[in-house]
């Protein structure tokens, strides 16, 4: 009786353990498509990200280098202080995007070009990403908004 109950335990546990790993492999699986990693244009520019990888790009927009193309294509470029990477863009800019003004893109590098499929711009004079704020500390080239 002792060896039965002991044998059923150890089926049971057996069978949560191969529950656990497939749930976990199924949820990776899953989530390997939904994880967009942030890089700055210095990153970018040192390790180009793979062919059809999405991923968010952040900077300031570089004055004097936003340009509208034909129909809602817009054109700019986006720095950290110690690269800069050209960006498309085809749809309605937020309102208070701008050049010299903080921005996250979400997007794919095609041809040396970072395809963006979503923009976000900063929310007032002050806000500034913090993944763009540590990329620009990083270059050397952050300004505080008090200073």
């Amino acid at each position: 009786m002792k060896s039965l109950k002991k044998q059923r335990r150890i089926q049971i546990i057996a069978l949560a353990t191969v529950a656990l790993v497939g749930a976990t492999a199924l949820i990776g699986y899953a989530m390997r498509d939904g994880i967009n990693y942030f890089r700055s244009p210095s990153q970018v520019m040192e390790e180009p990200p793979h062919e059809g990888e999405t991923f968010r790009l952040g900077g300031l927009v570089e004055e004097g280098s936003l340009q509208r193309g034909q129909g809602e294509v817009i054109s700019f470029i986006v720095t950290d202080g110690g690269a800069s990477v050209p960006v498309t863009f085809a749809g309605v800019l937020p309102d208070l995007f701008g050049e010299n003004q903080g921005m996250i893109g979400t997007g794919r590098y095609v041809n040396d070009v970072f395809e963006a499929s979503e923009i976000l711009a900063k929310h007032d004079e002050t806000y500034m990403p913090k993944e763009v704020t540590d990329a620009l500390k990083e270059q050397g080239v952050y300004r505080d908004a008090g200073s």
